[in-house]
């Protein structure tokens, strides 16, 4: 399979590795007297070594140095790759759906984030508790990636939703949509948001496998694909800063291309996790009220962070703001109030109404001319 050839170990080993194993016993006749029970062979058998274990992950063609220069990229990972490789934060506000995304593009954010929760919450009106499925995921994703094709998101991808297989599925789905990255966790399968209580994470080998697998299906995409890796890790709640730092590095060694410590609770702990896994880009995730302090954009790029998420930061608004215009609504009998004086057209415009009657005319429509 493409991809696998850039894990190899570039000095394959000949030898073989020599193990004590029993030979079989196998009795000899028995003849008309009575013979003792044969004592076991203690004879070696060679079992072979055909390769050394393997180096860690390195494609040349992704190198950071590869993206220093030039005119930023139309295509999205090729973008988010630049971003990574250049001065400055990614700065990535958490999207739920349509209406968050065009508010964010029209705030000027350069990059998206789509987070597991929020799509949860929007698509579904459920908690965060492994109830959305990969085509929730990919539906919202594929949605979200069309506004604005040129426009980086970092989706969620919880555990990969499943096994290896599953894992390369998920990546491949998610590349086909037009999202430029997505993160995978160490959590078990019935996993929880990263800032709730009584998370459970599975092995090192097993979270080492999904990020793995994921850099395998992103290395089999016919042409060359772009799209990062980025592992994550909720160990640090469960067993401690530094079993996370080492599933991190472990990550990093698998092709991880960006390294995700989630619920980092001081800038101290921020600043020695960057520095832990120099030169590797590291993402913090901000969540008011969670677990991680409300560090400012200016703020954790002082720490060292690369990335910077909000994950919750459309879904918390729309609640806020939903909330108070059904009240509003359910007091006074009228929407004016909430309305702000916000008319159809005027909302219309913000979801993309110009770019819409301008290539119908474009075409040669007619049925746009007034609205």
């Amino acid at each position: 399979m493409p991809g696998l050839d850039l894990f190899s170990s570039s000095t394959p080993s000949t030898a073989s590795t020599v193990v004590q194993v029993p030979v079989a016993d196998v009795p000899a006749p028995i003849p008309e007297v009575e013979m003792k029970e044969p004592a076991p062979s203690t004879e070696v058998a060679a079992v072979p070594r055909s390769l050394a274990p393997p180096a860690p992950y390195y494609n040349p063609r992704l190198d950071p140095k590869n993206f220093l220069e030039g005119p930023l990229s139309w295509n999205p990972a090729t973008r988010l790759r630049q971003m990574l490789a250049r001065p400055g934060i990614v700065v990535a506000p958490g999207i739920c759906d349509g209406i968050s995304a065009r508010c964010a593009l029209e705030a000027g954010f350069d990059c998206l984030y789509q987070s597991g929760a929020a799509t949860t919450a929007s698509r579904l009106g459920q908690p965060d508790l492994a109830i959305a499925t990969l085509n929730d995921f990919v539906q919202s994703a594929q949605m979200v990636c069309s506004l604005n094709p040129t426009v980086p998101v970092i989706a969620d991808a919880d555990t990969g939703f499943g096994g290896p297989a599953m894992v390369a599925r998920t990546v491949t789905q998610y590349a086909r949509s037009g999202v430029a990255a997505c993160h995978i966790e160490d959590q078990v399968q019935t996993k929880r948001c990263g800032h709730l209580l009584g998370k459970q994470v599975v092995s090192r080998e097993e979270f080492v496998t999904r990020i793995r697998a994921a850099v395998i299906a992103r290395d089999a995409i016919p042409g060359g694909s772009d799209f990062v890796i980025i592992g994550r890790t909720d160990s640090a709640q469960v067993l401690g800063m530094e079993e996370a730092i080492i599933r991190l590095k472990l990550a990093a060694d698998a092709g991880a291309d960006v390294c995700f410590i989630e619920g980092v609770r001081t800038s101290e702990l921020l600043k020695s996790t960057v520095a832990a896994l120099a030169p590797k880009p590291v993402l913090v995730n901000v969540i008011s009220g969670g677990l991680t302090p409300s560090f400012t954009t200016k703020e954790a790029e002082e720490y060292g962070a690369k990335i910077i998420i909000f994950s919750l930061v459309s879904c918390v608004a729309a609640v806020h703001g939903i909330r108070a215009a059904m009240a509003s609504l359910k007091k006074t009998g009228t929407d004016f109030t909430s309305a702000k004086g916000m008319d159809p057209k005027a909302f219309f415009e913000v979801m993309g109404l110009n770019d819409v009657v301008k290539l119908d005319a474009q075409a040669g429509g007619k049925a746009f001319e007034v609205v």
